[in-house]
């Protein structure tokens, strides 16, 4: 049986509290539903709350990190993948992901979401920022969706990894 891998995507040192929040509820749940957590892998913002929740909660974390400076690894990241490759890793995450999940919003989360979509990955949007939403649910009305909780989200990917 082939593991599910949910990668979470969102901001960096961008992420605002809200974000952090979010993510560490992710992980924790990711993890507790027995699923891999795929990040950006790096030591800020979204990708290290959710790590850190995850492996608190026993969870397996894996990391695909932009560059191949040890220095910027999640201090929860189980496995890293060095790719050197800077943003082009984005589609690597999307990807490798069963469901992706943008946590807040910025330039490189943006980036993933629209590689997931042209992708035909599911994404689920926990941000606040209804522009995002709006666009995003424009591209892609039956694989985006929206929702305001980490619990949602975990929900609605269930559903999603259960049809696939």
């Amino acid at each position: 049986m082939t593991k599910i891998i949910i990668g979470i995507m969102g901001p960096g040192e961008q992420a605002k509290a809200r974000d952090l929040h979010n993510a560490d509820e992710l992980g924790r749940l990711i993890a507790q539903q027995g699923w891999i957590l795929l990040t950006g892998g790096r030591n800020a913002g979204v990708m290290d709350a959710a790590n850190q929740s995850a492996k608190s909660a026993d969870g397996l974390t894996l990391g695909i990190l932009p560059g191949c400076d040890r220095n910027s690894i999640s201090n929860y990241v189980d496995i890293a993948i060095f790719t050197d490759m800077g943003s082009a890793r984005n589609n690597i995450n999307v990807l490798s992901s069963n469901v992706v999940i943008a946590c807040g919003m910025g330039a490189g989360t943006a980036s993933e979401i629209a590689l997931a979509i042209k992708g035909n990955k599911p994404v689920i949007l926990l941000t606040d920022d209804s522009e995002s939403q709006a666009f995003f649910k424009k591209l892609s009305p039956d694989n985006v969706y929206i929702v305001e909780s980490a619990v949602d989200a975990i929900a609605i990917a269930k559903l999603l990894v259960n049809s696939q």
